[in-house]
């Protein structure tokens, strides 16, 4: 199965430069501000017969969420697109434009009958998906080892 992401993806401001890069398996996303030092979002994409799983490394914020929003995009608008699990594991810290992302993903997994679902939800971030209700919206299942969904509607 063929996945088309965002690549090469690249963004150039005034301020800000953005692009992906191949390291190993992963994707990084490495942006660079003029002021500042350079921010990267890693991710790994594991395509399978049951769905596709994207592995998400280090933080998700406002700079980092646009191509956290274009990967998920181009995963749930593919064609026989059945489900799509975004691993949070290895995410450090995640900002409202991160959460915000991933509820926009939520809505077109819907729109497109894709089945979006949520792993490696522990600490900090189980704690603020549970108390905000975020975590109610992907139909969360405590059988399912720490794995929420979002069934179609």
């Amino acid at each position: 199965m063929a996945i088309l992401l965002p690549t090469p993806y690249s963004y150039r401001s005034d301020n800000r430069e953005a692009h992906f890069i191949a390291r190993k398996r992963k994707l990084i996303l490495v942006i660079r501000d003029k002021d500042k030092c350079a921010n990267e979002l890693e991710f790994e994409v594991f395509p399978g017969e049951d769905g596709t799983l994207v592995r998400l490394y280090a933080r998700i914020d406002i700079d980092s969420s646009p191509a956290l929003r274009d990967c998920l995009v181009a995963l749930l608008q593919a064609p026989h697109a059945k489900a799509v699990s975004v691993d949070l594991s290895a995410v450090t810290h995640i900002d409202s434009s991160g959460v915000a992302t991933l509820i926009e993903a939520l809505r077109i997994a819907r729109v497109h009958k894709t089945q979006l679902r949520l792993q490696g939800l522990e600490g900090r971030l189980l704690r603020l998906f549970g108390s905000t209700g975020i975590l109610a919206m992907f139909d969360a299942d405590p059988r399912n080892n720490g794995e929420c969904g979002s069934r179609a509607v």
